[in-house]
């Protein structure tokens, strides 16, 4: 063979694997499906109180304009009510996934919370909040990406209270080795399976010697089992200022139950704001998505009768909620159009600087789907 020949053959090889390449970049694999993956799902729908009906309306209209293989059983709960009425519950329990607005609950009185209610019946152990800047909104903070991992079922939540001498009222805190081991399993099982390089633990064990000690020693023994993932405690007081200041150095956050209400809140509002944070409570069996952080906005009845709530945090919550239900191309679709509508900036809700009404954000995420 003549060495013009060999020549030739070179550069047919060369452009042919140059053209395979091409293809192989024009198609993705993302998801193989069982058989069944693709039947529709139900969901149970609470729109709650407050803004609820209008971010979960926001949500029904994206999830109905992509024709998302799920379909919504919708009840109505309020949060004065004394219980979750028991066919909610057995329609979580039956659907196993649950998407939520906000549910008020009252300061004070004898009314108890119907979220933590939630929670505990359904075994929900793990709370997830996702912070982070989203492209195209300005914030004090560059490079923020954290998620916090939260226990859902003890701590200061435990509900243990009551009234020793009038006056005087006693609160349990309860902490158990079970518990924080199982969240504290979470938070690196999340880390390594999600590339994540940093699990914090944060705690108060300098003051609460024995219960968040045992937190602590519980993570302790954990971490051991993750080398490849790097592992350190702060202080929970430390830890709010260190998140107002370098929020970038923090990945994932392992927390008992209070103090992670309180580190996702800040962590929300450096990284855009309650209303743009999604998130989620997890266990065994059961799923329930909802705002990540919510701190004040069920309450705001200006809100609602201007309809302005924004509808951003919800919906970045159903993608979570989509791929947790293996439908991850839709998830894809959801986050990218509002990741497009929130970089474009021509339709944003007043948190975020704007005027836009929750039904404009809408139908701008509807226009941006592809």
């Amino acid at each position: 063979m003549s060495r013009r020949s060999l020549t030739l053959l070179k550069n047919l090889a060369r452009n042919s694997n140059a053209s395979s390449s091409c293809l192989l970049q024009t198609r993705s694999v993302t998801y193989m499906p069982r058989p069944g993956d693709g039947s529709p799902r139900a969901v149970t729908l609470i729109p709650g109180d407050g803004i609820g009906p209008l971010v979960t309306d926001a949500v029904e209209q994206v999830m109905e304009a992509m024709h998302a293989p799920i379909y919504f059983e919708k009840y109505d709960v309020h949060g004065e009510m004394s219980r979750v009425p028991a066919e909610v519950m057995e329609s979580i329990r039956k659907n196993k996934v649950c998407l939520k607005g906000g549910l008020k609950t009252p300061v004070g009185g004898g009314v108890s919370s119907l979220n933590v209610q939630l929670r505990k019946e359904l075994d929900l152990f793990a709370s997830l909040v996702n912070c982070f800047n989203l492209p195209g909104l300005p914030t004090r903070h560059e490079n923020v990406d954290i998620v916090v991992i939260r226990e859902n079922t003890e701590g200061e939540y435990a509900g243990l209270e009551h009234e020793v001498v009038p006056g005087v009222v006693e609160s349990l805190k309860v902490i158990t080795k079970f518990c924080s081991e199982r969240i504290a399993k979470y938070a690196f099982e999340y880390a390594y399976l999600n590339n994540r390089k940093k699990v914090t633990a944060v705690h108060k064990a300098n003051i609460m010697k024995l219960a968040d000690g045992l937190f602590l020693e519980s993570c302790r023994e954990v971490a051991k089992k993750y080398p490849g993932i790097t592992y350190n405690e702060i202080i929970v007081d430390n830890c709010c200022m260190q998140l107002v200041a370098k929020p970038e150095q923090f990945d994932v956050m392992v927390t008992p139950n209070l103090y992670g209400n309180l580190v996702a809140n800040t962590a929300a509002g450096i990284a855009g704001g309650t209303g743009v944070m999604p998130g989620g409570n997890v266990g065994a069996d059961h799923a329930v998505f909802e705002q990540g952080a919510s701190a004040g906005n069920v309450g705001k009845d200006k809100i609602v009768r201007e309809n302005k709530a924004n509808p951003v945090a919800l919906l970045l919550s159903s993608a979570m909620m989509l791929r947790h239900l293996q439908f991850p191309s839709f998830a894809d679709r959801l986050e990218t159009a509002v990741k497009r509508v929130i970089s474009d900036g021509k339709c944003r809700t007043k948190d975020l600087g704007g005027q836009s009404t929750t039904q404009e954000v809408v139908d701008a995420v509807i226009a941006n789907l592809e």
